[in-house]
């Protein structure tokens, strides 16, 4: 990065961090500084609500993913608009009633103590897990730009956002993410702009969508069962990992807690629903513009520098030059196949379009291959390598092409995507630690100030926490469809409690918290010794939880008579 790209990074986060400090002061109490007071407006709800879902992996490792498999993953977000609607009818209302701090409170109202202190625990580590992944992503890109060790930069990045999130509370997390998500779609267009503005002259956008789709990038509708990512599995796995994200887990469950009444919680949920799924398809239509970028431009071999550099100074080295010259030519005939099928789709010719196809696809495949020998000699090099190198694909587009400025911008829209992540969760986690735990279990009876010291102190440690995970992240492959299979391994039992909470009032406490252990098990078996795709372990987990719950009420929890 050049002098003007570290000004604007360096201005934005300055930004961030102190617009939160200032909308987070006056926090002197523990509702203020747990819940906002509960004042926020639904914007602000709806918009925190999508910023702190749409973490710095959103914007790293999404458009990876449609460069090297498409747009289909946007089917995942099918079922969103569903749930918010199941949502915004019954989790809402029953949770602003009981003026709750968090959804696991209104289980001990339906079930018992120790059913609500087991799904916090859930909910406290899988969170505490994925708050990792949230840092782990712009700390690598970090180390890369700087080229230094990621737990140096990992342990920065969580240290800046400790510090606002720990002084400020809900409202500074709220309002900064307001900021933030703003900074960030501003950043998005800008890069979905020159995907477009650094294509070769005689080569249109309609001619590069043209090229995607004949690579099959631009496949958003599957209609098959057997795929992990298709319509069904999308509309109803989606739904299902939509309705536990946003109807169980703290970190979603605060930000509407904050709304000023049910009504602008409501529309920050709905808001949600209707904007999500255009985002995140705009987002992969990026990476799917990178894509056919690159079928006119020379991408490296492997996306990941440092590997890269590392073989290039090992004794691989003439071995690795040789592939990356055969690869080299192999591409050059991949563009001569782009432009032939671009040629073709302007001329019409159904015949001619099949055959330049066919040819693009070969030159495709046999370019793959290469790179495959490359990669092989990277794993021979260092067998500890990551050899997918989806998380650094658009940050490679970003600093070799994006001019000055612009490049700096897009990495301040990657830290605030995290910041505004990551200190959402921390807030959930802190409050979800002090309130179902710390303050029903260990101290029940303690003054205000006391409860609001110890959340700034849970807050800090949760911190510390995730800094610490995220040094193990980057053995997770592709980062989004990594903190969504770890989600969707708690998601479904968690769902299932909450589910049982609302609609099946004759099940009692003791059988639902047994169930939820049989129902944790088959996930996790399905997830260890079996292929089904991770979709659908909220479907199984669920089900399974319900299932044996019903079972076993007749049986368990009952009074004894007499």
């Amino acid at each position: 990065m050049r002098t003007l790209d570290w000004i604007v990074l360096a201005l934005t986060l300055l930004s961030i961090v102190l617009y939160g400090l200032y909308k987070g002061r006056g926090s002197r109490n523990l509702k203020g500084y747990l819940l906002a007071d509960r004042q926020m407006r639904w914007y602000t709800v709806a918009l925190s609500i999508m910023a702190t879902q749409a973490s710095a992996i959103t914007f790293t490792s999404t458009p990876g993913q449609a460069y090297v498999d498409g747009m289909r993953f946007v089917q995942f977000y099918f079922g969103l608009p569903l749930a918010m609607v199941i949502l915004s009818i019954t989790a809402v209302p029953i949770f602003h009633r009981l003026g709750v701090y968090t959804a696991y409170e209104y289980l001990e109202h339906r079930f018992d103590l120790k059913t609500r202190t087991l799904t916090s625990i859930i909910f406290l580590i899988q969170r505490g897990l994925a708050v990792g992944i949230t840092i782990y992503a712009p700390s690598l890109v970090l180390s890369v730009m700087l080229g230094c060790d990621i737990r140096v930069t990992s342990t920065l990045i969580g240290g800046i956002i400790i510090i606002y999130t720990t002084s400020g509370g809900v409202k500074a997390v709220n309002w900064t993410d307001f900021q933030q998500l703003l900074i960030i779609m501003t950043g998005m267009v800008l890069a979905f702009v020159m995907t477009i503005v650094l294509l070769p002259q005689d080569i249109g956008f309609t001619d590069a969508l043209r090229v995607a789709g004949g690579l099959e990038r631009l496949n958003p509708i599957d209609f098959s069962i057997e795929d992990r990512y298709s319509i069904w599995s999308g509309l109803i796995g989606g739904m299902f990992v939509a309705m536990a994200y946003f109807g169980t887990d703290q970190s979603q469950v605060q930000r509407y807690l904050t709304g000023q009444s049910v009504r602008q919680s409501r529309l920050g949920l709905l808001f949600n629903g209707i904007a999500k799924v255009p985002m995140q398809f705009f987002i992969l239509l990026i990476g799917a513009m990178v894509f056919a970028f690159y079928q006119f431009e020379r991408p490296p071999l492997f996306f990941n520098p440092v590997e890269m550099e590392k073989v290039r100074r090992s004794a691989y080295a003439d071995q690795f030059r040789a592939v990356e010259q055969r690869y080299e030519d192999a591409l050059e005939r991949k563009t001569e196949a782009a432009r032939s099928y671009v040629a073709a789709k302007r001329i019409g010719d159904e015949q001619i379009v099949v055959a330049a196809k066919s040819a693009l696809n070969t030159a495709s495949q046999q370019a793959e291959i290469i790179r495959t020998e490359g990669i092989e000699i990277l794993k021979a090099n260092d067998p500890s390598i990551d050899t997918s190198d989806t998380n650094y694909i658009f940050l490679s587009f970003v600093m070799k092409y994006l001019p000055v400025g612009l490049v700096g911008l897009l990495f301040a829209c990657i830290f605030a995507a995290s910041m505004s992540s990551t200190s959402g969760e921390l807030s959930a986690l802190a409050t979800c630690s002090i309130i179902d735990v710390y303050r029903r279990h260990f101290k029940k009876e303690g003054e205000e100030k006391h409860y609001l010291i110890v959340s700034r102190i849970a807050m800090g440690l949760w911190g510390v926490y995730a800094i610490a995970f995220s040094h193990y992240a980057s053995r997770l492959g592709s980062l989004i469809e990594a903190v969504n299979i770890l989600g969707s391994l708690f998601y479904g039992t968690m769902l299932a409690i909450f589910l049982i909470a609302f609609y099946l009032k004759w099940i009692r406490g003791t059988a639902t918290f047994w169930a939820a252990f049989a129902g944790e098990a088959v996930v996790l078996y399905c997830f260890l010794f079996t292929q089904i795709a991770w979709l659908w372990y909220n479907v199984v987990g669920c089900a399974v939880v319900i299932v044996v719950a019903m079972i076993l009420n007749p049986f368990v929890g009952r009074k004894p008579v007499g």
